[in-house]
């Protein structure tokens, strides 16, 4: 929503502002302009990126849109279902979860939650460290070097469409001094014309910077600025259950592991202590 409210805002105060000054908007319907220059770029996109990259820009165009996908709740959600998995492991041993780790869709605890449940990628993520720390790995050192490295591959493979999205952007103003370009080899043509069907022709030709340059900074480039962004809101939610999984492994107790994991959230979706120790109060016995 406010994407598209921003881009209404940008035509607004772009045209609005033409119009005040006293322009004419006719000259501005050039719609092969922007054919050729918006045109150009998408074929430009297909041409620089690969497949698995192109199958994900639709998809990453929605998660903009939408903005990130974790909210408070969610959060709240998440730390109380560490609280849980900490607790039990601490009162019964790390062998006490294994069954929920290895069956998680048939799993009581994990269902109890069912956000999370739902979430496919953050499952997995979680039971396979919880996997590997019943299988004996105990040094948190290096399970945080072993997460650190996942969490940077799907930063990367999450950055993949917001950086070609970004190039496109880049690309915009020179497509429009393409376009100028070949609307001046045309008012060239007609160099005999009287001065008034010059000007026109100039004009037009004009259009295809002025397109460039909006399409760039007014549109194109913020979109890819809102998919970063987003990516990086979301990236939280798994910041947060290795936060949690390195301090249990450092052995402390489970509130404090779970305070560990909220401190890593932004300030706007970070639940107080309190509501915190609410939910966890709250949460049937393992």
């Amino acid at each position: 929503m406010f994407i598209i409210l921003g881009w209404v805002g940008v035509l607004i105060c772009c045209f609005g502002s033409y119009m005040a000054m006293g322009g004419k908007m006719g000259l501005l319907w050039q719609p092969f302009e922007f054919t050729l220059i918006f045109g150009s770029a998408c074929c430009a996109y297909v041409v620089a990126n690969p497949k698995h990259i192109l199958g994900k820009t639709g998809k990453a165009f929605g998660i903009a849109f939408k903005g990130p996908k974790y909210k408070k709740d969610d959060y709240l959600e998440l730390l109380s279902l560490l609280y849980a998995i900490f607790k039990l492991a601490k009162t019964k041993g790390m062998l006490a979860i294994e069954s929920h780790v290895e069956r998680p869709e048939e799993s009581s605890l994990f269902q109890s939650f069912p956000k999370f449940a739902a979430d496919h990628h953050a499952m997995e993520f979680l039971c396979d460290y919880l996997r590997m720390m019943t299988l004996g790995t105990d040094n948190p050192h290096e399970m945080e070097s072993l997460i650190d490295e996942e969490l940077e591959t799907h930063h990367h493979e999450a950055e993949t469409v917001g950086g070609a999205v970004q190039t496109m952007a880049d690309g915009l103003p020179a497509l429009g001094i393409v376009a100028a370009v070949l609307g001046i080899i045309k008012t060239m043509a007609s160099i005999t014309e009287p001065p008034e069907v010059l000007g026109g022709l100039i004009g037009a030709a004009l259009v295809g910077t002025f397109l460039g340059i909006l399409l760039c900074y007014g549109f194109v480039g913020p979109l890819a600025g809102a998919i970063k962004n987003t990516n990086e809101a979301d990236a939280k939610y798994l910041a947060v259950i290795k936060a949690g999984l390195l301090a249990h492994l450092s052995g402390y107790a489970p509130a404090v592991s779970v305070e560990f994991a909220r401190k890593a959230l932004w300030s706007h979706v970070r639940p107080t202590f309190y509501e915190v120790e609410e939910a966890v109060a709250a949460l049937p016995p393992v």
